[in-house]
């Protein structure tokens, strides 16, 4: 694999490569080159070139490329989401979600392209005006490991199809699929330059993207830390800025909800992914009176879930996607041990030898018994760590929802419409689930409030948010 510049393959000016590693397996899989400024110097000048030309097509023209796209990405599916598995851990049947989750992406924004045409309003005496959107320019684009093909698909489909230009940093831990899915890109018909990967350390290669005069809009999911300093760099040149900084979703299982479906919303919304997902469930709040019961059917179904490597079909659950990742879920389980923050329930340990060999593996863990200041209940917690909390009324419940920096999403479990109205006037989150959690259809504005980000991916928001208004006022 190489990174892609300008439609073309290239090595690294320097030849300092990147392992990719299978954090199944901890062995090597693949390497990228780790681009330096000069790669991104030249991406941004492929992306210049290529602007013009790309800017001038209708938008219809571009959203046929991606439908195209779309249609090829399907084709190959299993090759890619096997590749997706290797790179990241997460078992091939949810890879293959994620993978059809890409096309499905392309798919809603090829539909939508009939209609971005403009505006026309009539003013009376004043005249009449139209109201065009153009392209922003050379945009750029930097997301993480943790759902590489998904995370790309909302980035690079808005901005493609508004007629801008892309350079795309994906994580260095999970770089191939992204990259095969740019060269899917480029054979449905993707002109050279339009879209440009460079593969890289965030330093090096993300601040670069951050930092380039030429870049006018930047789009970024990862850390809040990393997001504060992609800030500061946008700032000071009056970039478009969107970021995506994690969250710490709570989950409100009220006293009549289906507690069947309930703890099955539980095992998919949090160990999903190892729990290292963005919108996963990281706060469980239950009400006091169905507690018990929910808690023993939770713990039941968290032990019967198979931790395994992610190619073997009897797989529920993969590993963490490395060993800074694992070490960091070790830190925070020790951390509520030490300081005698809660009891864990079941798990709370790594998971070796046998068929985890090398792996990166921990095992689904349920904390009970937490104290306020329980740094489960405080901080985002990346991979398959739940604490679950009983409440006593909607009051309390809300106020411990709302109780952390992040507002990302957030999710309700109740047949009550009075209390699905309440939780989602008061619950600060970019996104309110009734009955489920975790899905984030592309049709459906998606992002954070507070600390969890500013700017929205997905639906047609997302479109309008690649382009700037220009108008037209005629007074004939």
């Amino acid at each position: 694999m190489q990174m892609r510049v300008g439609g073309k393959e290239i090595s690294s000016a320097d030849e300092r490569w990147i392992p990719v590693i299978n954090p199944a397996t901890g062995e090597v899989i693949d390497q990228v080159p780790e681009g330096t400024l000069h790669e991104v110097d030249e991406a941004v000048s492929a992306a210049q070139a290529a602007f013009d030309s790309w800017g001038k097509k209708t938008v219809r023209e571009r959203g046929m490329i991606l439908h195209r796209a779309a249609g090829n990405v399907r084709e190959q599916h299993q090759e890619l989401a096997r590749l997706l598995t290797m790179e990241q851990g997460k078992p091939l049947r949810d890879a293959v979600d994620e993978i059809r989750g890409f096309a499905n992406i392309l798919e809603f924004f090829a539909g939508i392209s009939g209609a971005m045409n403009g505006d026309f309003i009539a003013l009376g005496s004043l005249g009449d005006a139209l109201v065009k959107r153009e392209p922003i320019g050379v945009c750029g684009a930097i997301i993480p490991w943790n759902m590489p093909a998904i995370i790309m698909g909302w980035k690079v489909a808005p901005a493609l199809l508004a007629g801008n230009t892309l350079v795309f940093k994906p994580s260095s831990s999970a770089p191939l699929t992204c990259l095969s899915l740019a060269s899917l890109l480029e054979l449905s018909g993707l002109p050279p330059g339009v879209l440009n990967v460079v593969t890289g350390k965030g330093e090096v290669v993300g601040e670069g993207i951050a930092r380039h005069p030429a870049v006018r809009k930047l789009s970024f999911t990862g850390e809040r830390a990393t997001g504060y300093r992609i800030q500061e760099l946008a700032r000071s040149q009056l970039k478009d800025l969107s970021l995506e900084l994690g969250g710490s979703d709570p989950m409100i299982v009220w006293k009549d909800a289906d507690i069947g479906k309930a703890v099955s919303g539980v095992i998919k919304g949090r160990f999903y992914n190892a729990g290292q997902t963005c919108t996963a469930v990281k706060r469980l709040y239950v009400h006091h009176d169905i507690a018990k019961e929910f808690v023993v059917r939770l713990k039941n179904k968290v032990e019967a879930i198979r931790v395994g490597n992610g190619l073997d079909p009897g797989s529920d659950m993969g590993p963490l996607s490395g060993k800074p990742q694992l070490d960091n879920v070790i830190s925070f389980v020790n951390t509520v041990e030490k300081k005698g923050q809660g009891t864990i329930l079941t798990g709370g340990n790594v998971m070796t030898g046998g068929t985890h060999g090398k792996g990166f593996f921990y095992a689904p863990t349920l904390v009970t018994d937490t104290t306020p200041e329980c740094i489960l209940l405080q901080q985002e917690v990346f991979g398959p760590v739940l604490p679950v909390v009983p409440v006593n009324d909607l009051e309390t419940a809300i106020a411990k929802a709302n109780s952390t920096p992040y507002g990302l999403g957030a999710s309700i479990w109740t047949n009550d419409l009075s209390v699905v109205h309440e939780v989602f006037s008061s619950v600060a989150a970019g996104m309110v689930w009734v009955n489920r959690h975790l899905t984030i259809p592309p049709e459906i504005p998606f992002g954070g409030v507070k600390e969890s980000g500013i700017g929205r991916e997905n639906g047609i928001s997302a479109y309008h948010s690649y382009t700037r208004t220009k108008s037209l006022l005629l007074n004939w």
